[in-house]
């Protein structure tokens, strides 16, 4: 099976995985706008057991209970959100990967908190809250 790969900006930070992703999508929670400095952010979710980091270990930021963010502690570039509630999974910003085209979202989530002048016409599912119900 073939190896994803992906990286920070400066290159410190590395990480692969292998095998299929549980889900891709965007977000447009409050919280992961922050975070990027970007209207939306757009996620991967990786099954740990499939996930290692290769390069420099990055920093961590307990950004609220039960939430952990990374990022490079070279050039900050945030590379992942982890949460006990996804206690299996890792969720990695699509914009990271090496090959970021490879990338293919399936749904918007949290769009009661987009931003009004975020116009997108991609036609995928969108969700109040979290797909797991609005």
């Amino acid at each position: 099976m073939a190896k994803t790969t992906g990286r920070c900006l400066c290159g410190a930070v590395t990480y692969a995985f292998e095998g299929p992703l549980n889900w891709a999508g965007h977000c447009h929670c409050e919280s992961c706008r922050r975070q990027t400095a970007s209207p939306m952010t757009s996620y991967l979710g990786v099954p740990n057991d499939a996930f290692n980091w290769t390069g420099v270990e990055p920093a961590l930021f307990q950004s609220s209970p039960g939430v952990r963010r990374r990022f490079c502690p070279t050039c900050g570039t945030p590379m992942s959100y982890e949460a006990d509630k996804f206690g299996d999974e890792i969720h990695l910003y699509a914009a990271t990967l090496d090959d970021p085209e490879a990338y293919s979202p399936a749904f918007h989530v949290f769009t009661s908190e987009q931003l009004s002048w975020l116009h997108l016409a991609d036609g995928l599912p969108r969700h109040a809250t979290t797909t797991g119900g609005d």
